[in-house]
């Protein structure tokens, strides 16, 4: 005889694909790496697959979230200190978020590349607390379970972010239509090594980082100006024979970066009124490891 729905135990295996995207974007947001995320994953995944019963969680996707949260918030600290010796800039892991990618992030500003960096600079209880609430909508009684503290702590302490966010003054992002018509122009004007066509894509105070993280050539400071950011994507491209292809990175569209049939780098850029603001490759190939698994074959 067969059991009547309500009173069937939950089981996992039911609701994981539902949840799995925000377990992976929380713990994306709070580490800004992608390899840390998909071990967070399953950590989270082995650890409800061993709870005796779920029918006593109420909200199983703020359950999974904040699971996530406690372990990324132990991850992120040991991380913090191995940048202290990141020998050149630091950017985040990209992550593919177009819709051909199997593992899709929950796509919001707070995945954003520029969002990330300025994440970074917040401590990690801060990053945990403003990720929660935010991104997630967790109530402070949970995210105090996360951190440690009382509701009232972990409010101040997202207030304390989001205040810090807003004096970093991020642009707004700029519209999908724009982006792509700036990165088409880009394409066309990189691939020609038309440094002139760049100069005019540049905003004058353009930035140019770049993430080799010791393991690659990259210049260890960030480069400003557009005509000294021009000349030397000017001159990376022809010295090493580089392609781009589009793609969807971190929720924006973005590049790849090819020599020969091999992904060494994933850029993406800031734009307002039409040019590029900031510029930034990840060439560090540890960075770019989970990401080639993403990509569609």
């Amino acid at each position: 005889m067969s059991v009547p729905l309500q009173e069937r135990p939950r089981r996992l295996d039911d609701e994981w694909q539902e949840h799995r995207p925000a377990v992976f974007g929380a713990a994306y947001r709070i580490t800004g790496s992608v390899a840390d995320a998909d071990d967070i994953v399953q950590d989270v995944w082995l650890r409800a697959a061993a709870q005796d019963s779920l029918d006593g969680i109420r909200d199983l996707r703020a359950w999974l979230v904040t699971v996530a949260a406690r372990r990324a918030y132990d991850i992120l600290g040991s991380a913090r200190a191995r940048r202290v010796d990141y020998v050149g800039p630091w950017l985040p892991e990209p992550l593919l978020t177009g819709p051909d990618v199997a593992d899709a992030v929950l796509v919001d500003d707070t995945v954003g590349t520029a969002m990330l960096m300025v994440l970074e600079e917040l401590s990690p209880p801060e990053r945990v607390a403003f990720v929660l609430h935010q991104a997630f909508e967790v109530p402070y009684e949970r995210i105090a379970d996360v951190l440690g503290k009382s509701p009232a702590a972990c409010r101040q302490l997202a207030s304390r972010a989001r205040r810090k966010i807003a004096a970093a003054r991020l642009d707004r992002p700029a519209s999908r239509s724009e982006r792509e018509k700036v990165l088409k122009a880009f394409r066309t004007a990189y691939e020609k090594g038309d440094g002139t066509a760049l100069m005019e894509l540049l905003d004058p105070d353009a930035t140019y980082t770049t993430d080799g993280g010791g393991k690659v050539f990259a210049a260890r400071k960030i480069i400003r100006g557009a005509l000294r950011v021009a000349t030397t994507l000017v001159r990376v491209s022809a010295k090493n024979g580089y392609r781009t292809v589009p793609a969807e990175v971190n929720g924006q569209p973005g590049l790849l970066v090819y020599r020969d049939d091999q992904l060494i780098g994933v850029d993406t850029m800031d734009i307002r009124n039409g040019r590029i603001t900031a510029y930034r490759r990840v060439l560090n190939p540890d960075k770019l490891v989970a990401l080639q698994t993403r990509l569609p074959h």
